[in-house]
């Protein structure tokens, strides 16, 4: 599920074929029968996000600020002096690891794509995820039962849930995070972004996002080619 999350990442930036259509039409296989999520979703979120990364009220990857994490110094310092008490965020060094990578996809993710394309009556979309659950059931039902099926299930959401949350936090949140301050593309993009060291665990693990510099300043390059 992580690596087919990297390989709908490559068809979604048109990276993989020279035909766009082809791209999208693999790009709906990929993220609808093989992960049960609409690609019109993944495009509205991460068109937004590459458009102006780490940009507060922007960025939809920042939405978790302040619910339950202080993102950013300068917004973290805004919390602090608006008195924003409701959540412990000196702690949040401790309970993030609890909270966000196990919680992200399994809860969150999970309830939200179907409200997406539900209240935007994506019904090709729909029918393209509904196709991943029929397999999953068909595939699962008579070898672990109902309450075996929900356990797999939920299992390897919250496995493939921690995998991309270490993956995604890594390359943006460690860099400043801010409203928008309308400077121009290339240095938000170098602003928002970071690299972790290459290696073949790394660019396997990551889906070779550990170049996410490059990854940003070109976002239809082939993966395997950001090292260059």
């Amino acid at each position: 599920q992580a690596q087919a999350g990297w390989l709908q990442h490559d068809f979604g930036h048109l990276s993989v074929f020279s035909t766009s259509r082809w791209n999208h039409w693999v790009h709906k296989f990929v993220i609808s029968h093989l992960k049960g999520a609409p690609a019109s979703w993944w495009n509205h979120l991460h068109f937004q996000h590459h458009a102006k990364p780490n940009c507060f009220r922007k960025d939809p990857d920042l939405n978790m600020h302040p619910l339950f994490f202080a993102l950013g110094k300068t917004l973290s310092v805004e919390l602090g002096v608006q008195k924003k008490k409701f959540m412990p965020y000196n702690h949040q060094h401790k309970y993030f690891f609890i909270i966000g990578p196990p919680a992200l996809v399994p809860l969150y993710f999970q309830w939200y794509v179907f409200c997406f394309v539900v209240q935007r009556k994506q019904w090709v979309d729909l029918a393209w995820m509904l196709t991943f659950y029929i397999r999953f059931l068909l595939t699962y039902l008579p070898l672990l039962g109902v309450l075996g099926v929900l356990g797999l299930f939920v299992l390897v959401r919250i496995i493939e849930s921690i995998w991309f949350v270490w993956v995604t936090q890594m390359n943006h949140i460690p860099m400043n995070i801010d409203y928008d301050k309308n400077m121009d593309w290339f240095s938000a993009q170098l602003q928002a972004t970071c690299n972790v060291d290459q290696s073949l665990f790394n660019d396997w693990f990551s889906g070779h996002l550990n170049f996410q510099i490059e990854h940003h300043l070109f976002p239809t390059m082939p993966r395997h080619n950001y090292w260059k």
